[in-house]
């Protein structure tokens, strides 16, 4: 199952050729910079925009081609969309608002406005107007009610992005927990990394109307030499599980990418799926283990490529474990030094607090 998308448009200022398959169900992160094309795939997905050229198909079902003359309309295409801006209806109640996406769905639909209300944890909110909101209930409303259209598809074009750090904050889980509960395909356009590394399963990079590379989450942040990587927030992010927990060392170990990690202790059951997170200018390189040193994770691994950051003068080491691959920011001196080549071992030293593990979904149960 994948949603395969290719069009060709030119605007005034830029011309866009790009196209992409990712799998399906799943959240596909957009991510590029302002004016790259991002907003523009999500009109055409979406049948507001029709691209000079373009050929769109959903789980074996194409929604555009415009050489074969298909152009399903926005309203056959049900797919749900949330924009910055919540767009709910102000002279409407919560309640109202939701099931004014009811009003639009095809009847019998699988996706309930009791499990919706539950999920977004909005109970509480259903007799309020929305300018009696914050922008993250008021998202969680608009969020909603593109549910309770009943989509095949849900559209998401920088749905965070008016929101505060705190408010971003509330409603990741939320965002979390519809991906684990309904299995839907999401397009999701964002600028923020902590966004992609929290969400998603697949990226696709796009710059200047074109593709520059698309894959999966893994591979994509333990690239050299993708963009991503010479961002100063650099991070790889490897999916894992816990293991087990000391209490007494407030200490908790997980499995990620095939090696073994302490981090600082977690309030999750073993057996819980994590993504870890891991900043690239947090891993210290060595080729042999040292003693008496405070860091708990010395994890082996192979040097897979190294990529020059002129930028920064520096390298990016990619370092491949047995089921994944992450950074390494060092300075060109400490590849000479320690002979980092393809095919080299290695030894990653990690600080336990440096390890970012990634909350799951809030549960409202």
């Amino acid at each position: 199952m994948t949603l395969q998308v290719a069009l060709r448009h030119r605007f005034s200022n830029i011309g866009l050729d790009l196209a992409f398959t990712v799998p399906t169900p799943g959240l596909t992160a957009l991510f590029g910079p302002s004016g790259a094309g991002k907003s523009t795939v999500i009109a055409a997905v979406a049948g507001l925009l029709r691209p000079d050229h373009c050929r769109i198909v959903l789980d074996g079902v194409v929604l555009a081609d415009t050489d074969a003359g298909i152009w399903v309309p926005p309203e056959a295409r049900r797919a749900g969309l949330v924009f910055q801006d919540a767009r709910l209806f102000p002279h409407m109640s919560v309640e109202t608002n939701l099931r004014y996406g009811l009003r639009r769905a095809a009847p019998g639909g699988p996706i309930r406005f009791d499990d919706v209300v539950a999920l977004l944890g909005i109970a509480p909110l259903l007799g309020r107007r929305p300018h009696t909101l914050s922008g993250g209930e008021r998202q969680r409303v608009a969020i909603g009610r593109a549910l309770l259209s009943q989509p095949r598809l849900l559209l998401m074009d920088e749905p965070l992005a008016s929101l505060d750090a705190p408010r971003k904050a509330e409603i990741l889980p939320y965002l979390a927990g519809i991906q684990a509960a309904l299995r839907l395909p999401i397009l999701y356009v964002t600028h923020a990394m902590e966004e992609v590394a929290r969400l998603a399963d697949a990226v696709v990079l796009i710059e200047a109307g074109s593709v520059l590379a698309a894959g999966d989450l893994m591979t994509m942040t333990s690239r050299a030499d993708l963009p991503l990587a010479r961002r100063d927030d650099a991070a790889s992010v490897l999916p894992g599980r816990t293991i087990a927990h000391d209490p007494a060392r407030q200490l908790s170990r997980i499995e990620a990418g095939g090696a073994e990690l302490l981090v600082p202790l977690l309030d999750a059951p073993p057996g819980s799926p994590v993504r870890v997170r891991i900043p690239a200018r947090e891993v210290i390189l060595a080729r042999e283990a040292p003693s008496a040193i405070s860091v708990h994770n010395i994890v082996p691994g192979t040097v897979r490529a190294v990529t020059e950051d002129a930028t920064r003068h520096a390298a990016l080491v990619e370092i491949a474990l047995s089921e994944g691959t992450f950074l390494a920011r060092v300075t060109p001196d400490a590849v000479t030094r320690l002979e980092l080549a393809p095919g080299a071992p290695v030894l990653a030293l990690i600080k336990s607090v440096a390890i970012e593990v990634l909350p799951g979904a809030i549960d409202t149960h």
